[in-house]
């Protein structure tokens, strides 16, 4: 049976900046979303929340679902990835708690855009969705049976 690899993604903006994250793949540095894979008893939500704890020391719960892509990697791995979105009243200090992350950046659209540092053309095209001002509110998602999480 197939079972598409599931992650979790937020944007998080802040006085017209963009939070990225910087990890080290295949010896050079790469930009991402805060991201990370959804793990066992927990629903997207609290997982878009961990990975974000874990990958900035950000505190912040997201606040609107932005897209949810299903992304086919130049390996042919399958993603499916949901996409939310955080609004910070100022930009704040960063403190990764996962050992792969060397850095956090804030940064403006353009340079996201124009980057060469990009894990995947998703960072890019999810910044791109997050700009057109579509966004969805979060109870549009539901976790059926969450009792048992």
């Amino acid at each position: 049976m197939f079972k598409p690899n599931v992650t979790v993604a937020t944007i998080v903006h802040a006085q017209g900046k963009y939070l990225v994250v910087e990890e080290w793949v295949n010896e050079k540095p790469t930009w991402n979303q805060p991201a990370g894979h959804l793990e066992a008893n927990e629903t997207l939500l609290q997982a878009a929340k961990r990975e974000l704890y874990e990958e900035t020391g950000i505190d912040a719960c997201p606040s609107q679902l932005i897209k949810i892509h299903q992304w086919i990697a130049p390996d042919k791995t399958q993603f499916i990835r949901v996409l939310f979105a955080v609004e910070l009243e100022s930009i704040c200090e960063t403190q990764p708690q996962d050992s792969d992350i060397s850095a956090c950046h804030w940064v403006s659209a353009q340079e996201i855009l124009e980057s060469q540092y990009l894990r995947s053309p998703l960072v890019a095209e999810s910044l791109r969705c997050f700009l057109t001002g579509t966004h969805y509110p979060l109870d549009i998602l539901a976790a059926y049976g969450e009792d048992y999480l």
